[in-house]
């Protein structure tokens, strides 16, 4: 494909052009794999947004380290699933939002496209919520006025677009460097227990399925790690290297999407076990319970007797929330593209989501006050784990056809343990909405 018709495409279709950043065809494997490195943090960002502190410090703080079992659990799912994700976009060609408009119904895409986006504005509103818990710890701006200031990164963003999709991509995993580093510190000042943590880890307890408490947050947890709209994203983000479009080309490819993936995942995985084992060595073995990201900012100073702790927290915050918003606003225009040929341009788009996540959050701090969003961000990551099946199951359906797929499409045993996953997660919220209804 030529230059001009990469553009024509880009313009027609979403700012991420397929085959746009080459690939070496010769050199060693190294510098191939370094071609494709990028997508998988894109995606990872995802996987510690500040949904996740509020799910991980709850649980942390509430439960100790018995929670990192399912911590695991979801990032390995998470590895296995972008991985599908991966294979989808190179194997066929087409991101998960256009084959599902190939495959199903009108009608379908629809309701399909509508679970999406309600999963992207909820991903939106723990990006608001944390960037604007950050912004009031960091420098004391209130909260609704930080909530109105996160709609200046759609500038940002927008600027980051224009110079390259490789500058987008350094941004993601600059800020990410960062959350880690931050992580690190707070780590080596907790001093946690590693038998507490490797018992966490190691030794799942039945309780998690029968305490209302420890299963909602459970849930919360696997919805803040494994998320709708990355699924739609990493099909498409890997369509982006201009790999050999042989089989042996796709399967080289595969290999290192897999492996960046892989890698960007583990340091998600370390980010987000991180958060529970503060949150269980500080607050929990003090006998505190936090839901408030904003007390958790509070306490961290006073319990671990470093002033240097609340602000990398802070700090871990703001990051976590700028870096975010660049997936949901990426994976928005994936979808509307992909399930309705619809297109918005990307400034509008941006501000119509971001708007319609920042106004529970004036709404709750006006009615509730500001010790409200934590909850709030709680819920928001039950949500998206609802909406998971509703990407699951047409990614298992979609990578296992061979008419698709050829030599590509998965296994009986990769198929196996997919739809066992597929299944988990729908007992799992079946349990959480009975348990939602028998509190009412």
């Amino acid at each position: 494909m030529s230059a001009t018709s990469r553009q024509s495409e880009a313009l027609l279709a979403t700012d991420i052009v397929p085959g746009s950043i080459s690939v070496p065809r010769g050199g060693s494997a190294f510098r191939r794999f370094l071609a494709f490195l990028g997508p998988g943090a894109m995606v990872s960002v995802g996987y510690i947004d500040p949904g996740n502190w509020a799910t991980s410090l709850e649980g942390g703080s509430r439960f100790g380290y018995t929670l990192l079992c399912v911590i695991l659990l979801s990032n390995l799912m998470a590895v296995l699933l972008q991985s599908l994700c991966a294979r989808l976009g190179i194997a066929s060609g087409r991101d998960l939002a256009q084959s599902c408009r190939e495959h199903y119904s009108r009608p379908v895409n629809v309701a399909l496209w509508a679970l999406c986006e309600l999963a992207i504005i909820a991903t939106d509103l723990a990006e608001v919520i944390g960037t604007a818990v950050a912004l009031k710890l960091l420098f004391g701006i209130p909260l609704a006025w930080g909530a109105g200031i996160t709609i200046i990164d759609t500038v940002v963003l927008l600027m980051l677009m224009r110079r390259g999709f490789r500058w987008l991509e350094a941004f993601v995993m600059s800020l990410m460097a960062m959350i880690f580093g931050c992580f690190v510190v707070e780590l080596v000042l907790a001093q946690p227990s590693l038998s507490g943590i490797a018992d966490g880890f190691l030794t799942p307890d039945t309780s998690i399925v029968t305490n209302p408490q420890m299963l909602y947050i459970a849930i919360g947890i696997i919805g803040a790690t494994v998320m709708p709209h990355n699924l739609y994203l990493h099909s498409a983000l890997v369509k982006t290297r201009d790999f050999e479009q042989h089989a042996r080309g796709k399967r080289e490819a595969l290999r290192f999407a897999t492996l960046d993936s892989t890698i960007s995942l583990s340091l998600a995985l370390f980010v987000n076990a991180g958060i529970l084992i503060l949150a269980a060595a500080v607050f929990h073995s003090a006998g505190r319970t936090v839901v408030e990201i904003e007390e958790a900012y509070g306490l961290l100073s006073p319990l671990l007797g470093a002033g240097i702790a609340a602000t990398l927290f802070g700090v871990a915050l703001l990051a976590s929330g700028l870096n975010s918003t660049v997936t949901a606003t990426l994976a928005g225009q994936i979808v509307m593209e992909g399930f309705l040929r619809f297109r918005m341009k990307p400034w509008v788009r941006r501000l119509i989501t971001r708007g319609l996540a920042i106004l529970p959050v004036l709404y709750v701090t006006q009615v509730y006050g500001d010790q409200s969003v934590g909850r709030l961000l709680v819920l928001s990551q039950v949500v998206l784990s609802l909406q998971l099946p509703f990407a699951i199951i047409p990614l298992i359906r979609f990578v296992s056809r061979r008419d698709w797929m050829g030599e590509l499409a998965i296994g009986w045993k990769t198929r196996a343990l997919t739809w066992a996953i597929a299944i988990l997660i729908l007992v799992l919220n079946v349990r959480l909405v009975m348990e939602v209804f028998q509190g009412l």
